[in-house]
């Protein structure tokens, strides 16, 4: 079974050892396994012929049967081109081509009927189809009619003569080879349930399907096995460390409880609340906690995280808060040192810049355990970094760092794991959260802090500068400070500098009395801080920078952010932007400036931003518009080795799939019923690093 769908691509015939190189290189197509998951992306409808006279501009492809009359070469030079006139009993239509010209004259023969497909356009009163694929009329395609797959090529393959239709015909040959081998991976009771096609016709359906009917049932049956395996295999995984991996048991609340009654500096929310206590539960049920923490920018997840850190420490353990950034790390220390310093808590900053004098006092701390709190960045990870006994690790925008890197943290205790708290201002939608993070439990901060008035977005184009410029001084007349954000983008890193310096100037002339901070990504690190320092202080009114200042420093006094060209920003890179200001109690705002050109795109996410402050709606809009991979960067790309579902699109698939896993988990842990036996046997023919447990191996 696994030796056919394992052949490589050179033995199969038409490929060859240079075209099968050329296939893995661009498509990264090994296997005949990885042939038959090259799934089409839309498929051309051939079922239907129409007439010339039912044929306009705003169909999307048509296929028509005719003759060509005549050809015409029209114009000179690069404009040159050949044009052929197509005639049925109805009326006719042009056929026009740019490149070929010769090729087409030879083999196209006036007079002889044709099948003509392409894309229908109109020039003037005439429509006309642009280089259309043409094949004799036979008995064969005039009678039957097909859904036609159209597959990814690049220009390279293209180049080789390996286009779409080439895929096509190698896709059918392994098809046929492939029935006897193809088993089904799902139990009958489940198909049933979920009203599924067996895999086989699923298989054949979705490259070659007899209808649209057949199409749509191979989609949803590939779409929710393959969302189905990714699921099982994180609840398994959740399960498996639920049992093996023990839990340190914190349940000393007496130096929590004082801190409530005598240093709470502010009210919890009911949100704040609820969070800490799913994970008290979690710390004190003597199972390992792996939980994500969501909270928009300002929900408050730094006192929950803090707060979690009192319960270890009362219990006569440590705690240590990992941040992706210097900046962020030294923000969290000064936050957290507040309260720590209330409580008699010692607690210390541990980044890339502390020098090795200092660092001599607090790796001593760490060890003896008398350091009761490390934040910090990478530098955490250190083979030099020893606790006496780490009983919470707590990672902030935990989509920075990588797998390993968190299973490094989790190996700082020689013999039981720490509980690990995740936290993330990165609104995720709930399809992506599943998936990326399923083995994590998951815990929201879905409301702001009291007393915060949500911020006041607004859209502007260029030509309202003189209007925005207003409104700016009446917010620095009363006192309130403003950021003005510059995109950054690193291919044009000159360009963009010279933008950020052509504003800087506008703005100090609009501005001539106010003192004005810049910040972008060349300066020292040390000029940095000195700039952004002066700005927390209130000694400069009008900060002016590139997106350094994404993640970055609470200023409650900053009321208004301009974000310039904020068409070139993605969603939730505005929403992150946008969480800078509304810190205070004062009302923000956010003013959108954009050019007057407006791509659909670059539409839609100005209008969320307008729209709504809710970063799990604008999370689920940007899903939608960029695909898991983009929201996720790089680092994350790897768990989505999806090949058909689509997190923007299937969310209730998703849902069904996990629900599905989770009941069959439940009732067969190990998976050794008789009726989970077609699951068993597919988990064990898949590779042990393999991350998508449908595919065919």
């Amino acid at each position: 079974m696994a030796n056919f769908f394992d052949s490589s691509l050179e033995f199969l015939k038409g490929v060859g050892p240079q075209r099968a190189a050329l296939l893995q290189k661009e498509l990264q197509l090994f296997t005949f396994g990885d042939l038959i998951q090259h799934y089409p992306f839309r498929h051309e409808d051939r079922t239907k012929f129409y007439k010339v006279d039912e044929v306009n501009e705003l169909m999307p492809y048509v296929q028509i049967k005719g003759k060509i009359t005549d050809f015409e070469i029209v114009g000179g030079g690069f404009k040159k081109r050949l044009v052929g006139t197509f005639e049925d009993q109805t009326g006719e239509l042009e056929l026009v081509w740019f490149q070929g010209i010769n090729w087409v004259m030879e083999k196209i023969k006036p007079n002889t009927e044709y099948v003509v497909f392409g894309k229908p356009n109109r020039y003037g009163n005439k429509i006309s189809i642009a280089h259309p694929e043409i094949e004799p009329l036979t008995p064969g395609n005039e009678k039957e009619g097909f859904l036609q797959p159209v597959y990814n090529v690049s220009e390279k393959l293209k180049a080789r003569h390996i286009d779409s239709k080439f895929l096509s015909k190698l896709v059918k040959v392994v098809l046929k080879g492939a029935q006897p081998h193809i088993r089904e991976t799902l139990p009958p009771e489940l198909l049933q349930k979920q009203k599924l096609i067996d895999k086989r016709s699923a298989l054949t359906s979705i490259h070659f399907p007899p209808g649209h009917e057949q199409l749509a049932a191979a989609r949803s049956r590939l779409k929710f096995e393959e969302l189905f395996y990714i699921q099982l295999r994180l609840i398994k995984m959740k399960l498996v460390r639920q049992e093996k991996f023990k839990g340190i048991v914190f349940n000393d609340t007496a130096i929590l409880t004082l801190f409530y009654k005598e240093h709470l500096p502010f009210a919890l929310t009911e949100a704040q609340k609820r969070v800490i206590r799913e994970i008290y539960v979690d710390m004190k049920s003597g199972k390992q906690m792996n939980r994500l923490l969501q909270g928009d920018v300002g929900s408050g997840k730094t006192i929950v995280g803090f707060i979690c850190m009192l319960l270890v420490v009362g219990s006569g353990a440590q705690a240590t808060l990992m941040a992706p950034t210097e900046i962020l790390a030294q923000q969290h220390y000064a936050n957290l040192k507040k309260f720590a310093d209330l409580m008699g808590v010692s607690i210390a900053l541990l980044t890339g810049s502390v020098k090795k004098s200092k660092r001599k006092p607090i790796h001593e701390g760490l060890e003896d355990g008398s350091l009761k709190i490390l934040v910090g960045t990478h530098a955490l990870l250190e083979e030099g970094v020893k606790f006496n006994k780490l009983g919470l690790a707590i990672i902030d925008e935990q989509h920075r760092f990588g797998v390993a890197q968190r299973s490094k943290l989790w190996q700082k205790n020689a013999t039981v794991y720490p509980h690990v708290l995740v936290m993330t201002a990165t609104p995720i939608p709930r399809t992506l959260a599943m998936t990326l993070y399923g083995d994590l439990e998951i815990s929201v901060i879905d409301e702001l802090p009291k007393g915060r008035k949500p911020i006041k977005t607004t859209h502007r184009y260029d030509s309202h500068r003189l209007q925005v410029n207003g409104f700016l001084k009446t917010q620095l007349d009363t006192g309130r400070q403003v950021y003005v954000v510059y995109p950054l983008i690193e291919e044009s890193e000159k360009l963009d500098l010279k933008h950020l310096m052509d504003g800087y100037e506008s703005i100090s002339r609009a501005f001539p009395e106010m003192a004005i901070s810049i910040l972008h990504g060349q300066m020292k690190p040390e000029a940095k801080d000195f700039e952004m320092a002066r700005f927390v202080k209130g000694e400069t009114k009008i900060m002016v920078a590139t997106t350094v200042i994404e993640v970055g420093v609470d200023v409650p006094n900053a009321s208004v952010m301009v974000i310039e060209s904020a068409e070139r920003f993605g969603l939730s890179q505005l929403h992150q932007l946008r969480g800078r200001v509304g810190r205070g109690a004062e009302q923000s705002y956010c003013i959108l400036m954009t050019g007057n050109k407006l791509s659909a795109d670059s539409k839609v996410r100005i209008e969320t931003m307008v729209k709504t402050n809710n970063g799990f709606e604008i999370s689920e809009t940007d899903l939608q518009l960029r695909g898991p991979g983009d929201l996720m960067g790089t680092q994350q790309s790897g768990a989505l080795d999806l090949l058909i579902a689509d997190l923007g699109k299937d969310g209730d698939i998703l849902k069904q799939a996990r629900e599905a896993a989770q009941h069959i988990l439940e009732q067969d842990p190990q998976l050794d019923k008789p009726e989970n036996k077609a699951i068993r046997i597919q988990i064990d023919s898949m590779k042990k690093s393999v991350v998508n447990w449908s595919r065919i191996s």
